[in-house]
């Protein structure tokens, strides 16, 4: 980033963002802190775990602007933030998927409505502390790259960003290993060196999805639990209590370990079976977003189905319906229906969609 800059810096009172408006600041840029209120929650779960967004994180990010010397702004979008990412959230719960909140927040809220008000402080840059890459080619196309540390690596998050969303936002950390940004936040004397990071969802405190999920209208309706033939092996109180390749809590007896197979809302049942049963040779997306150029028909490289999964060898193909037909080198287990797929060319994001 050439020249003096005017950026928006997203600080969430971590580390990794405080040491993004730290390393900006120091390079000379016109640094403005913003924390977003999201949700209004306790501030330790019960089980002691950490979540983001909470109000000592914007008090710790007032805390950080003041020792560098920034302005610094708290913007409301509790609002926005149940309709965007809450109310799908469970949404999709009760279609009997499991949602991933994170890589919604950030492509709706983080890199939409946040980078939109860039606008607004007259800003040239959005930035903030992910660990991810952001490089421009030859060609001038912009390719979100892998961070530098594997154990840190974001970007399963971030495949939603568009050329114009990148064009406009930076990473400063994204070169960086954890330790190294732990040690400059000593360096700056920032208040945050060692906080410990975000565990749990931030408007699920306690981490009880099903609590939180029945508090926010999801009726219970009970149903079999079958095996792959259909044979019932007992009951359950709800599908949305349940996700794929779960193993406690089914409440059966049987001669080897059952794993949930499936989950269908439309009769109610939880699919079991033995592990061999998870192994999936392909799976279908929708939703899908390309970083650059859309493919039109088929695509070779990697993808990962989880957060921190190394990307495995696949062949990608546009459907005729517009979905996308993901075949895997090797059967993988854990593909997901309602979580993320993502594919990479080499160490660079070359898009992703939401597996059906």
């Amino acid at each position: 980033m050439s020249g003096k800059k005017r950026v928006i810096v997203a600080m969430s009172g971590g580390v990794d963002s405080s040491v993004t408006a730290a390393l900006l600041k120091e390079q000379g840029h016109d640094v403005i802190g913003v924390s977003l209120q999201l949700y209004e929650r306790p501030e330790k779960t019960p089980s002691g775990g950490k979540t983001c967004c909470s109000l000592t994180d914007v008090m710790d990010a007032a805390r950080v602007a003041k020792r560098l010397g920034i302005p610094f702004q708290v913007v409301d979008l509790r609002q926005r933030f149940k309709e965007l990412v809450i109310d799908d959230f469970v949404s999709e719960y009760q279609a009997g998927r499991t949602p991933n909140p994170c890589a919604r927040c950030n492509e709706r809220i983080k890199f939409g409505l946040l980078l939109e008000m860039t606008a607004s402080f007259d800003a040239d840059l959005l930035a903030t502390g992910h660990y991810a890459r952001i490089e421009q080619d030859a060609t001038n196309i912009y390719r979100l790259r892998k961070g530098l540390d594997p154990r840190k690596d974001q970007t399963y998050f971030l495949f939603g960003m568009n050329q114009q969303q990148l064009a406009r936002t930076i990473f400063p950390v994204g070169h960086l290993e954890k330790p190294e940004v732990r040690q400059l936040a000593t360096r700056f004397n920032l208040p945050v060196a060692q906080k410990q990071e975000s565990q749990e969802i931030c408007f699920i405190p306690d981490n009880d999805y099903v609590r939180f999920l029945e508090e926010s209208g999801v009726s219970p309706r009970e149903g079999e639990i079958v095996d792959h033939d259909g044979k019932a092996l007992g009951h359950h109180d709800g599908i949305h209590r349940y996700t794929i390749g779960q193993r406690r809590g089914l409440g059966i007896a049987w001669k080897e370990p059952l794993y949930v197979t499936g989950l269908d809302p439309a009769k109610a049942q939880v699919v079991v079976g033995p592990k061999e049963e998870l192994h999936r040779s392909h799976l279908l997306a929708n939703q899908l977003t390309w970083t650059d150029t859309p493919i039109t028909g088929s695509f070779r490289g990697t993808c990962s189905i989880r957060y921190r999964q190394q990307p495995v060898p696949c062949r990608a193909e546009l459907c005729q319906d517009g979905r996308l037909r993901v075949d895997f080198d090797t059967p993988q287990t854990g593909v997901t229906p309602g979580q993320a797929v993502v594919f990479y060319d080499g160490d660079s994001v070359a898009g992703g969609g939401w597996i059906l």
